[in-house]
């Protein structure tokens, strides 16, 4: 699956404060991501990210070549 920095996703389940989607901000064997919500940090395993994934925002071209 192609997740890249910058991205959005949206995962199956919802986080505690009601929100959904989440920035990736690292990618690699682990993917740290952060709540859109309320801005909490987290890093997770790529298998896991890629099995709760129900959509991706692909805003990763931020303009990087």
């Amino acid at each position: 699956m192609n997740i890249q920095v910058g991205d959005i996703l949206k995962l199956k389940k919802k986080h505690p404060c009601g929100s959904f989607e989440w920035e990736v901000l690292r990618t690699g064997a682990d993917i740290r991501l952060k709540c859109t919500g309320c801005g909490r940090m987290i890093m997770q395993p790529r298998s896991s990210v890629e099995k709760s994934i129900r959509s991706i925002k692909a805003d990763g071209g931020t303009g990087q070549s």
